[in-house]
């Protein structure tokens, strides 16, 4: 990918304007900073929240630059720093010691195994990426799943062209080697979700309205992603929405080991979205609901509840 793919710019002081104006700039960018991001941190959901992250950081920051950056080049920056500062915030190992190495072969020359390793990079499981080094994570990630040329990478990385080619090589390595031991076990069944969220999708799934606010904390919070935070008797009026909405129906099912909510269309044999809940003495207390970021199922390894 080339710079000049990046989305055409409107003059600063009108990006100032608004909000809205900045997110439809970077709209087409955040499925691939999702991608990245997701990898990342090895979690779909959190994925997201840097996502989130990396752009009110650069909302702010963008407000004080006296001109546009390479809006690209300079979120993936915002997103790197952002997924390293998470992590170490986990106290996750975040240095990884990197030989010069100048004998790689050269990153112009045609190389059969790239469609390979990029086949192999796609198909890996977002939470295997954290079986990886940080420098080879964001490596195999920008090159083999983000396809960005090695120059890019050096930059953004603050690495040698050489360096980043020894990172991806010893990256790609690790994930075949990852792969052919997951092939080799038998996946367990998927376990059954907890009685509160089966009952809960059962009534959402009913519209049972009364049935369904019976089970809401009073202290509620509703995250619509992307869109808007609402809290106590504000989030309650989230449910109106649905209640107007007759193409949908929940399906419990499994993220990251964490019990949520499949959301179908009509006739779709792959959910389009997903909901996640927090719980608190069998009420619920937060519901974060990811209808407009439906970017982020195209990776994530849903399970369908037993």
């Amino acid at each position: 990918m080339n710079e000049k793919q990046t989305p055409s710019l409107p003059p600063l002081p009108q990006l100032k304007a608004g909000r809205e104006q900045f997110l439809a700039l970077v709209e087409e960018l955040r499925p691939q900073l999702h991608r990245y991001c997701a990898r990342m941190t090895g979690s779909i959901t959190e994925g997201e929240d840097i996502v989130q992250d990396t752009l009110a950081h650069a909302y702010y920051e963008l407000g004080q630059l006296n001109e546009l950056p390479a809006m690209r080049a300079w979120l993936f920056r915002i997103a790197h720093n952002r997924a390293l500062d998470h992590l170490r915030r986990y106290e996750r190992r975040m240095v990884e010691a990197l030989e010069e190495n100048h004998d790689m072969a050269d990153e112009n020359a045609p190389n059969p195994e790239d469609k390979l390793a990029r086949d192999q990079a796609l198909a890996a499981a977002v939470s295997r990426f954290m079986e990886l080094a940080p420098a080879q994570r964001s490596s195999v990630i920008l090159k083999d799943v983000l396809d960005h040329p090695l120059e890019e990478i050096s930059e953004l990385l603050d690495l040698s062209v050489s360096a980043v080619k020894a990172a991806l090589h010893r990256g790609r390595e690790k994930l075949k080697t990852l792969a052919a031991a997951a092939a080799s076990t038998t996946a367990s069944p998927a376990a059954p979700v907890s009685p509160e969220l089966a009952r809960y999708v059962a009534l959402f799934n009913a519209r049972d309205w009364d049935g369904v606010r019976a089970m809401l904390a009073e202290d509620l919070r509703v995250d619509v992603v992307a869109r808007v935070r609402k809290s106590g008797a504000g989030a309650r009026l989230y449910f109106t929405t649905y209640d107007s909405l007759h193409n949908w129906r929940f399906a419990p099912a499994w993220l990251e080991e964490r019990e949520v909510i499949a959301v179908y269309r009509p006739d779709a044999a792959e959910p389009a979205y997903i909901i996640d809940l927090d719980w608190q003495d069998g009420k619920i207390t937060a519901i974060r609901d990811y209808v407009f970021v439906p970017y982020i199922t195209r990776d994530a390894a849903i399970v369908m509840a037993a």
